[in-house]
């Protein structure tokens, strides 16, 4: 039996708590918890909607490339013929933050490639290729992105950019859960956030290695059946999943973390807790 006072419902769409409902178990309190660099933490029973772990999970900040689970949604959801060939253009040169990209002007790859280097190693230019090619252009495409947004109950989500560099781009863990647990309906999307790596041919005779960006999907140790990864100066290391942690699906949101390897050292530390204390939040 669950243990009542370690639960707390929360409806993924948006609708109001139940009324009484207790609250979540807070890993910081308990004995010999972990201790989490992330700024913002959200775990939940991704089928139950259960929150099992919060941390400022309300406050509203920049999430990064996490954007690119909503570009993806947004690119699927118009049925284009994912073998189009894309080729990048300079619109796709990031004049914001100046990044670089192996995916030089003039590189050719078909849209669903452009999709899996966007999840799989968050390529900005494949990212930013799918909202120029859509019905429209880039500003139908951010609309789009900002209905689907609203129409998942993200009431406290905006989006300017579709490849996260743009720090305009904020949201809450809560409502970055609802977006996990959305994009999770889309087998491409499953399939391609967790797929360890890939070899690109942009052009006739240059071949790209590209790798997950999560080190977790790499490693191959964990059940995980979406992954992404986020990152930029403002945001600090973020990384959502939905994996396996005992018997239960969760989804797990961090946000602002500290440090190359602080997010994934963080999700380590919550899988490793809630493993070795199940009668404190698993459902028997």
């Amino acid at each position: 039996m669950m243990l009542r006072t370690l639960a707390l419902l929360v409806c993924l769409a948006g609708a109001p708590l139940m009324a009484g409902a207790a609250q979540p178990v807070n890993l910081a309190t308990m004995a010999a918890s972990p201790r989490l660099s992330s700024h913002a933490v959200a775990v939940v029973d991704a089928q139950t909607g259960q929150l099992v772990y919060e941390k400022n999970a309300n406050q509203i900040q920049p999430f990064a490339s996490i954007t690119k689970l909503m570009t993806a949604m947004v690119a699927l959801d118009a049925n284009l013929s994912l073998d189009t060939p894309i080729t990048i253009s300079d619109d796709e040169i990031d004049r914001l933050k100046n990044t670089s990209s192996r995916l030089a002007v003039g590189s050719t790859l078909t849209r669903r490639e452009m999709l899996l280097l966007a999840l799989m190693s968050s390529e900005n230019r494949a990212a930013a290729s799918l909202a120029r090619t859509y019905p429209g252009g880039k500003a139908a495409f951010i609309a789009q992105m900002n209905r689907k947004a609203r129409s998942l109950g993200m009431t406290n989500t905006v989006f300017h950019d579709a490849t996260g560099l743009d720090m305009r781009n904020t949201s809450t863990a809560m409502d970055l859960v609802r977006m996990v647990k959305a994009a999770a309906n889309y087998p491409l999307i499953r399939q391609f956030t967790t797929t360890a790596e890939y070899y690109a041919h942009p052009t006739a005779t240059r071949v790209l290695h590209y790798k997950n960006s999560n080190p977790l999907v790499r490693e191959g140790e964990w059940d995980i059946g979406l992954s992404k990864t986020g990152y930029i100066e403002e945001a600090g290391r973020c990384l959502v999943m939905q994996a396996t942690v005992g018997s239960q699906h969760l989804i797990l949101v961090l946000l602002a973390a500290n440090g190359s390897a602080a997010r994934v050292n963080d999700a380590k530390s919550i899988k490793t807790w809630l493993e070795s204390h199940p009668n404190t939040w698993l459902s028997g």
